[in-house]
């Protein structure tokens, strides 16, 4: 699957909810899923989303690839090898890219003097690290906003006309620390037209309630294994930023 239309499946929830990009990106982000079509104007809104393009730039720049090649993208949303060689000077890189979008520089500074040791350009340590909403002030970091702005994933348990019902891990945080809790049921507005065929044992990727993508066995795998990751790395900062209060 070409980059654009594997991000614009993350990226259009986000745009619906007029959290992120351009006002007039939604169209273009659906006819690049549903149908492999307006690709260059989806990724021209696309490269208008505040944060996204950062990593995607650091993530393509750090392999000599382009920032909407598909590994870069699915690095990113799902993750794969190239986050492995991902170092703090790379992330400091990042943050100056972040700020240019929208990041308060007080908020960088600090972000900057607490950053782990090992990083990971995924959006989940996006969410737990530098915070939803940090960069456009649309949405306040809540742990309820940071279940929903992170891609999650299930196992599907029903399919319905409109709904798909799946058995998920949810984002927990105790002790000041982020962790994956137990299952829970979760129901999420079904498109036939962006996950044609879905069906009960399938794994979805699903972002602010909307599915996604129905993930292979291998990108299952690297979506919780990479999740881990970044929850791991962003709590070795929480007790300096004091993220949870």
């Amino acid at each position: 699957m070409d980059g654009v239309p594997l991000g614009a499946r993350f990226s259009i929830a986000t745009n619906r909810l007029q959290y992120c990009g351009p006002a007039d990106a939604e169209p273009l982000l659906y006819a690049a899923i549903t149908k492999g079509e307006r690709v260059e104007e989806a990724r021209r809104a696309l490269a208008r989303f505040e944060a996204l393009l950062p990593y995607l730039e650091a993530i393509g720049r750090k392999h000599h690839l382009d920032p909407f090649d598909r590994r870069v993208v699915e690095a990113y949303w799902i993750g794969n090898d190239l986050l492995d060689a991902f170092e703090r000077r790379d992330f400091l890189d990042l943050l100056d890219g972040l700020t240019r979008r929208g990041l308060p520089r007080s908020v960088a500074h600090r972000l900057a003097e607490h950053l782990p040791d090992r990083p990971i350009p995924h959006h989940v340590f996006h969410v737990a690290f530098v915070g939803v909403g940090a960069v456009t002030g649309h949405v306040p970091t809540t742990l309820l906003n940071m279940e929903s702005c992170r891609p999650a994933w299930g196992r599907v348990t029903e399919v319905t006309g409109a709904s798909i019902h799946l058995a998920a891990p949810q984002l927990v945080a105790e002790a000041n620390r982020f962790g994956l809790g137990p299952e829970r049921s979760v129901e999420i507005p079904h498109d036939p037209k962006v996950l044609p065929g879905v069906r009960v044992g399938d794994q979805v990727a699903y972002h602010w309630s909307c599915a996604a993508l129905v993930l292979s066995s291998d990108q299952a795998g690297a979506l919780r294994r990479y999740t881990e990751r970044s929850l791991t790395a962003a709590n070795e900062a929480l007790p300096g930023l004091n993220v949870l209060g």
